[in-house]
């Protein structure tokens, strides 16, 4: 199956210092990817590496979408191309109401409006329309404002960063709801899927929403990729310190 998205040998660096080494990455059209590891392994820089945020730069390697290298473009270009982010913290915007992001999208293409009130009424985010961009907001509604955002923008590859935290369990079935439908291409045939990235720490999105691969990245590295329902039972019960172990064994041998 052709990847949409394709990480050939990408090493990255910010401040001129090397965070990300050789990463080899191949997500198909209609699959969506889980990327775990611990905190500070390089989960979030790999997702801004891809989205084109100007701080971390590639010094070895390609990005292509959709058969496109990608590595000179901008983050404006990418998203034009169909590329999404939903960020862990994103940050408060003064001045910027929720509800004009939201007409902005629905003015680039109309057809978004037929299902806006019905996506924000899903988000529960009704009552933060006239507000700043996450100005106050607790976790899960952070992460609900960012999935309405995506929803009504529609992306053709979405890459959500730690959509299960600081979100309680009465929250955490909203958004598992709307992940569901960010991926879903059609209501009428669940089956067919848009393509994504998950990045978890704990793996508790993956309760909800169904990866059809995980990788495991530590340190910088990408340590190991199969079957999300055995890396995750592997990880709960042996922890990532075992795949730290496994990743250093693997350099000493070298």
């Amino acid at each position: 199956m052709t990847a949409l998205l394709e990480l050939r040998d990408i090493c990255v660096e910010v401040d001129n210092k090397e965070i990300l080494h050789n990463i080899n990455l191949a997500i198909p059209d209609g699959e969506v990817h889980a990327l775990l590891g611990p905190n500070g392994s390089g989960k979030t820089s790999l997702m801004m590496t891809v989205m084109g945020f100007s701080e971390y730069k590639v010094t070895k390697g390609q990005i292509v979408f959709n058969g496109q290298d990608i590595n000179e473009l901008d983050i404006t270009e990418r998203a034009q191309m169909g590329i999404g982010v939903g960020q862990q913290r994103p940050p408060t915007i003064s001045g910027v109401k929720l509800g004009q992001i939201l007409d902005f999208a629905v003015s680039v293409d109309p057809r978004r409006n037929s299902k806006a009130d019905e996506l924000i009424d899903l988000a529960e985010m009704k009552a933060f329309i006239r507000r700043d961009v996450n100005d106050g907001l607790s976790g899960g509604e952070i992460k609900r404002s960012e999935l309405l955002q995506l929803l009504i923008t529609q992306p053709r590859f979405a890459m959500l960063d730690e959509p299960d935290s600081g979100v309680d369990i009465d929250a955490m079935e909203v958004v598992g709801s709307m992940v569901n439908m960010l991926f879903t291409k059609d209501m009428k045939h669940p089956a067919k899927r848009r393509a994504g990235l998950l990045i978890t720490h704990t793996g508790q999105i993956l309760d909800y929403v169904r990866a059809d691969k995980a990788h495991i990245m530590i340190e910088g590295h990408l340590v190991g990729s199969g079957n999300p329902d055995l890396i995750l039972e592997t990880i709960i019960q042996s922890g990532y310190k075992a795949c730290v172990r496994c990743l250093r064994e693997r350099s000493i041998s070298q």
